[in-house]
């Protein structure tokens, strides 16, 4: 197998007094969907926020395209080609769908523009609220503006959490096709309690339980195994 465009080993994270991370530890390839499953609070969205330096891990190591990132700070991170998509979806509500984009982009040359153009094909509720607050989007279109924003920019790997939260099945419907269009172009680590949305576009898992990884494979063996996804997913 070739090496790994990001590879977690062991981390180990504290918020306060309490230890949430207690070893995580899993490998990204190159042109993959990994995704990252478990109960709500097994430490998901901690791992997530580990990686890009926003809740730093105290122990364990970050790679990214083989070289060391767990003590660097957030920006220096997303500077790597990072790019992130936050559970809250984290866009500026006072800023209008232009200027979300615009505050976004990192280079104004052709190929970013070509990004932007592709997005706007992508999501076309974007382009026909182009002048409209974030704050006054839907839930679909905020997320939609989140993942535009994190895709805007060459990033090699974008990790998104939880972005079928809160939406409609129809919106749900499109989030996993622009996900799915995203796969061709760049690595995607993914956080998802919808398990028909992450089994339709994961190619591999890993389970987090209590704060650790506790199983890890292939997603179409994971689709057919009902003793694994009742114990650890709560699927029946």
């Amino acid at each position: 197998m070739m090496e790994a465009l990001l590879k977690v080993e062991n981390i180990q994270t504290y918020i306060g007094q309490y230890h949430i991370l207690q070893g995580v530890s899993f490998e990204v390839q190159k042109g993959e969907v990994t995704v990252l499953l478990g109960r709500n609070g097994a430490g998901k969205t901690t791992t997530l926020r580990s990686i890009m330096g926003l809740t730093p891990s105290l122990h364990g190591k970050v790679y990214y395209q083989q070289k060391e990132i767990q003590s660097l700070p957030t920006y220096k991170i997303s500077g790597l080609g990072i790019g992130y998509v936050p559970e809250d979806q984290g866009i500026f509500g006072q800023l209008t769908v232009e200027e979300n984009l615009k505050v976004a982009m990192k280079q104004q040359d052709e190929e970013t523009k070509k990004r932007m153009e592709w997005v706007l094909n992508l999501f076309p509720d974007l382009k026909k609220f182009w002048k409209k607050q974030g704050g006054l989007l839907s839930g679909g279109q905020k997320q939609m503006l989140s993942i535009a924003r994190a895709y805007l920019n060459n990033n090699q790997l974008l990790l998104i959490d939880e972005p079928s939260k809160g939406l409609a099945p129809i919106v749900v419907e499109k989030v996993m096709e622009s996900i799915q269009e995203m796969k061709k172009q760049t690595t995607i680590v993914l956080v998802e309690q919808n398990f028909i949305m992450a089994s339709a576009i994961g190619d591999r898992f890993y389970i987090i339980d209590d704060g650790k990884t506790a199983y890890s494979g292939k997603m179409h063996d994971l689709k057919e195994d009902e003793q694994l996804k009742r114990k650890y997913l709560g699927i029946a």
